[in-house]
């Protein structure tokens, strides 16, 4: 069930409340009586597993922790042609 933040707009109240996201928001504040404005807030994030610290990067050879993909923006290296050698 989610957590709405209120802001009472005669008293300055701020309280928040565990609502089911199908009922109707609050309008009344439990101090003074005046109306409430529901606040916008930041949905918080849960990190279930072992983590993108496990899976999204390895360790090299001296246990460096090393991005497992190469960025975009970084050229890949070609490797020069070989020159054949002709015998004369």
């Amino acid at each position: 069930m989610p957590t709405y933040d209120y802001k009472c707009k005669e008293c300055g109240y701020i309280f928040e409340t565990f609502q089911k996201m199908s009922e109707k928001p609050l309008e009344f504040c439990p101090k003074c009586a005046g109306p409430v404005k529901r606040l916008i807030s930041a949905a918080g994030i849960i990190f279930k597993g072992s983590g993108f610290h496990v899976t999204d990067y390895k360790k090299d050879s001296k246990g460096h922790n090393k991005p497992t993909t190469t960025p975009a923006s970084t050229p890949k290296k070609e490797k020069p042609a070989k020159k054949k050698e002709s015998k004369a």
